[in-house]
């Protein structure tokens, strides 16, 4: 069931769910590089002493996070887009995976989400960095239902995990009272396997569109989301790649190392399979300047660009 017209939050729902936890488990840390106001606030009140701001010293936060999981702790680091990731990338791979440390980093504004900032603010490599550390788990939820599912599955490992979350107010794809196991790919529309759309993170919501437009084409069509881009499921695709006659991957992220990588390097262990077309940014940098909206139709990610990339690869 579609509920595209609510517009939710998942960081308050992801945030909401760790200070739950934290009430039964004492593990729980949380760790803020002076961001997360309006957010974090419930849980800096009930747990004063498991609540740590660190200023705007991201590499610091994870030093400190390492040291504190390596006592038992289970420390959650929160910061926007590129800033607890790429910004502290060597303490990530030197301490944290390394040590296999059981931290789990929160990014808030994955993507297009914080536009008008600027390439800076743009987390566009996010993914393809934090897939290629070894011992770190990728989780990039599409809404909060999918979030708090990625959340409960991050919970229950003591391993490196990154959970790649929205800015605010994003589209809910899923009825918030299904249950979903997020180490598979998630059913969104199934109307049949002709075209097969595989997107992560909130872009689902443009191939949700993207199908519509499809299907008044009469192209048969479904969507799948992928919240776990690594591990990524082995026999999700056994469904449909000899079925299909076009398996399109979408993100928001570049093309290399993301969501499409990842699938085609899992669509070269199967033998004959549908070809696939990769939609994503080009191996560029985002110079423009902008709205999400505007940027994701601007670099070809809007539901009416993924449309025609579609029916382009399908006509030739």
């Amino acid at each position: 069931m579609l509920l595209m017209n609510w517009m939710v939050n998942m960081r308050n729902h992801v945030i909401d769910r760790i200070t739950q936890l934290a009430k039964t488990d004492e593990r729980i840390i949380l760790m803020t590089a002076d961001l997360g106001f309006s957010v974090l606030e419930n849980f800096a009140e009930k747990f004063k002493d498991r609540y740590i701001n660190v200023g705007i010293a991201e590499q610091n936060m994870t030093s400190v996070a390492v040291g504190l999981a390596l006592e038992g702790n289970m420390v959650f680091t929160y910061s926007i887009g590129n800033f607890p990731t790429l910004r502290c990338l060597e303490q990530i791979r030197n301490l944290v995976c390394y040590h296999d440390a059981n931290v789990k980093i929160l990014a808030v504004g994955g993507g297009f989400a914080y536009g008008s900032l600027g390439m800076t603010h743009h987390a566009t490599e996010d993914i393809a960095v934090m897939r290629a550390l070894p011992n770190m788990k990728v989780y990039v939820p599409a809404d909060e239902v999918e979030a708090i599912a990625c959340l409960e599955e991050i919970y229950k490992t003591n391993s490196p995990c990154y959970l790649r979350m929205a800015r605010g107010k994003e589209p809910s794809v899923h009825n918030p009272d299904v249950h979903l196991d997020v180490s598979k790919f998630v059913p969104v529309v199934t109307d049949g396997h002709d075209v097969v759309l595989l997107a992560t993170g909130t872009i689902v919501a443009e191939a949700v569109r993207a199908q519509k437009f499809l299907k008044d084409s009469g192209i048969v069509a479904s969507v799948y989301s992928v919240p776990c881009i690594k591990p990524m499921d082995n026999t999700s695709l056994d469904e449909f790649i000899n079925k299909s006659k076009l398996i399109v991957t979408i993100e928001e992220h570049n093309i290399v190392g993301g969501l499409g990588s990842a699938v085609s390097e899992l669509l070269s262990t199967k033998g004959t399979h549908a070809p696939l077309v990769r939609i994503g940014l080009n191996d560029e940098y985002t110079v423009e300047v902008g709205e999400q909206d505007y940027l994701r139709d601007y670099y070809g990610l809007s539901a009416h660009k993924v449309y025609d990339k579609i029916l382009k690869a399908i006509r030739g």
